[in-house]
């Protein structure tokens, strides 16, 4: 099974300890994700996932929940929380963990209930895949929002990558597919996943949000070029 985040975070879960995930792009090579960020405490996290853990609200959605370090600090918190997964292993380890409700699905097959806030951390802008797919994403999560509900979603613009020191760029941005569509490969240990994964400006995720029939706002600014939106219909 190539699984390589839920084999990290089983191995992770049972014996304390786990390889690094690696992590290839066509922009980038060798990255290492320490498989310990993904089992991280409140303190541990970035600021804009403490911000974005703050302004939840109601019935929780918390997609691509991975080890479920989010979930479990929002259920500690006593908010009702769903972990939503599609690694059948990285859901064995939540459930252990005691997360309560866990929920072994992909996002675009997951229907037929309302949240309050829909969570999706870790670059949650992602799992659109590509620019056209982000539309798709959104128009999926509008779905599953009761009246009043809101999206928290994160992203980074990328275009620094090609930046030059006098701030010309190496790439001809307007003569390509969307800078942030990256073509993404993940190891751990013989396990290797190959997917496509999006990042993207503020300014592109307001203009579809936009188009879908949200409200965007920006929450918050990270110090990397990454930023925290909230949507709201």
């Amino acid at each position: 099974m190539n699984d390589p985040f839920g084999q990290a975070i089983h191995d992770f879960n049972i014996k304390g300890k786990a390889a690094d995930l690696v992590i290839n792009s066509n922009y980038t090579e060798d990255e290492k994700i320490p498989t310990s960020y993904l089992f991280r405490g409140e303190k541990e996290m970035p600021k804009l996932e403490q911000i974005a853990l703050k302004q939840c609200r109601g019935k929780i959605l918390d997609v691509g929940a991975a080890a479920g370090c989010h979930s479990i600090i929002l259920q500690k918190k006593g908010f009702n929380i769903t972990a939503l997964e599609k690694s059948e292993l990285a859901v064995e380890v939540m459930k252990s963990r005691g997360i309560q409700k866990v929920i072994c699905d992909d996002i675009y097959s997951f229907a037929g209930k309302s949240y309050d806030t829909i969570l999706l951390l870790m670059n949650g802008t992602g799992i659109g895949e590509t620019i056209e797919g982000l539309k798709k994403l959104l128009l999926h999560l509008k779905s599953l929002l009761t009246e009043n509900g809101q999206i928290l979603i994160d992203s980074s613009d990328i275009k620094y990558l090609f930046e030059e020191e006098d701030g010309s760029l190496w790439m001809d941005l307007a003569n390509t597919n969307y800078y942030g569509e990256m073509e993404y490969e993940v190891t751990y240990k013989n396990s290797v996943s190959k997917f496509k994964w999006l990042f993207v400006d503020g300014t592109t995720l307001e203009k579809f949000a936009s188009e879908v029939g949200f409200q965007y706002k920006t929450v918050a600014e990270g110090n990397n070029h990454d930023y925290l939106a909230q949507l709201k219909l």
